[in-house]
């Protein structure tokens, strides 16, 4: 497995709509066994495509491994199909903007759909810090960051 770079703002592959992934395998799960580690060495608890310079859906994240058993996720073309009503606001940071933290107001629950690095499809509801960790991955495959003004609260 490889580090990757993490790309900085304002590196312009940050602010890039994502294209879907279409080809599955094993390309496909190095890419996210490198983002992974890229992750774990950062240390962070999640990282999109962009963040290292790759414009597709697939973002990685493990939550909770700083505070308990590792966890590693891998999400390919994600798509939030709920969210709950109820809101949780929270300090966020974020790898590409190196020692920034942001209070971001973001639903506490999320439903997701996603495919792994096979193609095969999953689906899971994720609350509390996981939910918010989804939610801004998935924004950077929009090209969203936490430091955007309908992000910060």
């Amino acid at each position: 497995m490889t580090v990757l770079t993490i790309r900085l703002i304002p590196d312009d592959v940050l602010r890039q709509v994502c294209r879907p992934v279409d080809v599955f395998g094993v390309d496909l799960a190095a890419l996210a066994d490198d983002m992974l580690e890229t992750m774990y060495a950062a240390p962070g608890r999640g990282l999109a495509a962009p963040q290292v310079g790759i414009t597709q859906r697939l973002f990685v994240m493990d939550a909770y491994w700083k505070t308990g058993d590792p966890n590693p996720q891998i999400f390919v073309n994600p798509v939030i199909v709920e969210r709950s009503d109820a809101m949780l606001t929270q300090p966020e940071g974020c790898l590409s903007i190196p020692g920034d933290l942001t209070d971001v107001t973001r639903p506490d629950a999320v439903t997701v759909e996603w495919q792994d690095v096979t193609g095969a499809p999953h689906r899971g509801t994720f609350d509390g810090f996981a939910a918010a960790c989804i939610q801004h991955e998935a924004d950077h495959l929009d090209g969203i960051l936490i430091t955007d003004p309908e992000r910060a609260a």
